[in-house]
């Protein structure tokens, strides 16, 4: 019989070639391929355990009880799992990350991967890495690419099946860390479930989709040849692309803040005068600073002396989710 507690820890991953909008909202198909990789040492924890006289499904995050779209985000991932196992209780899903929530880290792809692999494994589900993918990108799509370590691929496909993501190198492939300069730590405004919406509203959006495979394959190719300049050029542009979509949607769409710009334009001067550094920006305000790893000290060093950045994360490539197995003393 499955435990009847299980835990996952999960990390967040970073997009060099972005996915914005979906071609399916509610199966959250996204609309185009993307390219990222892991965050180590930034991770969710999220424990699943099922139980008979649950009314039902209750989420915990950081130790408060979640608000009801949340909660219904999280049962929609357990409703397939139950359907996949034929069982019927309600679960208790505790969740805690060590990282800032909502602020453009990608939370909910280390939290959607964890769900998932905690879930299936609680419901006595046995998932390959593809299938635990697809299940994650349910809750997130951006959470089917956390449950690979190093370098992973999302194949954006045309339906539930079709749409899942793969390792295409590990993480020791190339040694590069993403220093992350927060400059406003708080919840975002408007949620990357949202802003999907609004994708398609904009008149960019169609040839950004279009141009999106000439932009994989540069990234893919770049990270091969470990090409840092390469990839630095595509992984900037490929980000200014996808703010230019939000920037031109109806209604408009904007995360960046003077402290963004701050950032983004003292990283393009240190990499104009040699330093091997690049940026991109998820869907918030804060700016993810790529570099090698061997330059990671120097840089966060940098970046903490900038006015508007109030805090720096150090997270080199890191390893996919894994699976912790136990039993619960506290789901009652």
């Amino acid at each position: 019989m499955a435990p009847l507690f299980t835990a996952a820890l999960a990390s967040p991953n970073i997009a060099l070639i972005k996915y914005w909008g979906n071609r399916n909202h509610e199966l959250r198909v996204p609309s185009n391929d993307s390219l990222s990789f892991t965050l180590a040492h930034l991770q969710t924890r999220t424990s699943v355990s099922f139980k008979q006289d649950y009314e039902r499904d209750l989420l915990i995050l950081d130790g408060t009880e979640a608000p009801e779209a949340a909660r219904l985000r999280a049962s929609n991932v357990l409703d397939r799992i139950r359907e996949l196992s034929g069982r019927s209780e309600y679960a208790r899903i505790e969740s805690e990350n060590n990282f800032p929530s909502g602020a453009g880290i990608a939370a909910s792809s280390s939290a959607f991967a964890a769900l998932a692999l905690a879930g299936t494994a609680a419901a006595g589900l046995a998932f390959d890495s593809r299938q635990l993918s697809r299940l994650a990108r349910l809750g997130s799509g951006s959470a089917a690419r956390s449950i690979f370590g190093g370098f992973a691929w999302l194949h954006a496909g045309r339906d539930d099946a079709t749409s899942f993501a793969e390792q295409i190198y590990p993480r020791d492939h190339w040694l590069l860390t993403d220093c992350i300069a927060i400059v406003q730590p708080g919840e975002k405004k408007v949620g990357s479930t949202d802003g999907h919406q609004l994708a398609e509203t904009s008149p960019l959006q169609k040839a950004r989709i279009e141009d999106t495979p000439r932009r994989l394959e540069l990234a893919r190719a770049a990270i091969g040849n470990r090409d840092f300049d390469a990839l630095a050029a595509v992984s900037e542009q490929d980000s200014n692309m996808m703010h230019a979509v939000m920037l031109t949607s109806v209604p408009p769409l904007l995360y960046w803040t003077p402290g963004t710009l701050e950032v983004m334009h003292q990283v393009q001067a240190w990499r104009a005068s040699g330093d091997p550094v690049f940026y991109t920006v998820d869907a918030g305000p804060n700016v993810h600073c790529i570099a090698p790893l061997n330059f990671q000290q120097e840089l966060a060093a940098r970046l903490r002396d900038l006015p508007s950045v109030q805090q720096v994360l150090q997270a080199p490539i890191g390893a996919g989710a894994t699976l912790q197995l136990g039993q619960s003393s506290t789901s009652g």
